[in-house]
């Protein structure tokens, strides 16, 4: 009898040891650096540019890396029908959304495009991108331009102008391009301060080739987008507009560059297409013929087959 009784301790104390051992190898194999999901990752959706500065961007797909900048008063959600078409084609998009629009952070500050430029310098070098195209649309278009010059083209080897405001969105005495003055872009800043829902209205109305060249519900869609912006930022982004002059970066471009634009966009004219186009060396210009300032959405398949087609250049 004591014999058994001495068999069934040593028996019951291997169990414990047995079963001690396995919740600690669960346990082990349960924690973040076992764990494939953990190890995998989600990539960023927010990287912050400074203290208390969140930008917003979208990044998927895999391959060789597409950046891309909205247009004013956007975010980088109006990329949705590049991203799919881009992934498909075997890239990596990063659309960024510039600080004070979107769901970016929307701080009390400077809203130029030397701030902007600074804030994608920022993330590209905290994702360590390297050999990007950059792409950007409408004042998009001017910083993705004053990105390559200020930096002298950090991280990016192609730059691609969709109906870029630049280098000036306002007419100069010795520079005719542009459709607007500098008179009716302040009148769009006081309209950002009396009605905010007119001023998006009125530029509405330029965005379109026609009243029905988009859908209603694109129409919505790109509106919700809009007034995510703040009004802060919607005001200096349009001060930015009105006052910064891109003339001196366009020699300073040395990369393969794009340029597409509308014959009848209403916002930024083909003429000013054409001068950015004498002015870059080497660089296409590819016109639009059924669409105005939206493009991008307008004929997206032109677009994007266009686009695609100087990536793999």
């Amino acid at each position: 009898m004591k014999t058994i009784k001495k068999i069934t301790s040593v028996l019951l104390v291997l169990v414990s040891v047995g079963l001690l051992s396995s919740c600690a190898k669960q346990k082990e194999d349960k924690s973040p650096e076992n764990s494939t999901v953990a190890t995998t990752g989600a990539r960023a959706e927010y990287i912050e540019v400074e203290p208390n500065v969140r930008l917003h961007i979208t990044d998927v797909g895999d391959g060789k890396p597409v950046v891309l900048i909205h247009g004013y008063p956007l975010s980088d959600a109006m990329w949705e029908y590049q991203y799919h078409a881009l992934v498909q084609a075997g890239y990596r998009v990063i659309g960024i959304t510039l600080r004070g629009f979107g769901q970016s952070d929307k701080p009390y500050g400077k809203y130029n495009y030397d701030q902007f430029a600074s804030d994608i310098k920022t993330v590209l070098d905290k994702l360590d991108i390297k050999d990007a195209a950059i792409g950007g649309h409408s004042m998009g278009g001017a910083i993705a331009l004053h990105y390559v010059a200020k930096y002298d083209g950090a991280h990016i080897n192609k730059l691609a102008l969709f109906a870029a405001a630049a280098p000036c969105h306002t007419k100069k005495a010795d520079y005719p391009y542009p459709f607007f003055t500098k008179d009716d872009i302040t009148q769009w800043v006081n309209l950002n301060n009396s009605d905010r829902p007119a001023l998006l209205a009125a530029i509405g109305g330029y965005f379109t080739l026609s009243a029905t060249s988009v859908s209603p519900g694109i129409g919505a869609w790109l509106g919700s987008i809009e007034m995510q912006s703040s009004p802060y930022a919607m005001e200096q982004a349009l001060i930015a507009l009105r006052d910064e002059d891109l003339r001196g970066d366009l020699p300073k471009i040395k990369v393969p560059t794009l340029i597409f634009n509308a014959r009848e966009d209403k916002i930024v004219s083909f003429a000013l297409a054409e001068q950015m186009n004498k002015a870059i060396a080497g660089s296409v210009l590819i016109p639009f013929e059924k669409s105005g300032h939206a493009l991008f959405i307008e004929e997206k398949d032109k677009f994007n087959e266009e686009f695609i087609k100087f990536l793999k250049k």
